[in-house]
């Protein structure tokens, strides 16, 4: 999944769980489970994420809603795999983006 936001330094948990049409519930969830996110929050308590969260949180959302890995796994398996684990996302990501691209070009023909 890629979520599109607009470009900000810092976004809303409301924007960040809308990009990923989820509740506000489930992305508190995951910043209490996973070490990885790390969102800012202001003087009020109200958290503030920046793209570097965004990533995580795609990554974490492919793992866990796209392939299926339970929490567990989830974390298991960046501990032990992290660097493989980016950049299969990675390529993944990108090779997304070129089909995007490619049903565009179709679609005008």
């Amino acid at each position: 999944m890629r979520v599109q936001l607009p470009e900000k330094r810092y976004y809303t948990i409301g924007e960040v769980a809308k990009a990923f049409d989820v509740n506000t519930s489930l992305i508190r969830f995951w910043e209490k489970e996973f070490d990885e996110i790390k969102p800012k929050k202001n003087a009020k308590g109200n958290r503030k994420f920046t793209i570097s969260d965004i990533e995580k949180l795609e990554l974490i959302y492919h793992l866990v809603k796209e392939r299926g890995f339970t929490l567990d796994g989830a974390k298991l398996h960046l501990k032990e795999n992290k660097k493989r684990t980016l950049s299969n996302f990675e390529i993944i990501r990108k090779l997304e983006q070129v089909k995007t691209e490619l049903v565009k070009i179709k679609n005008q023909f």
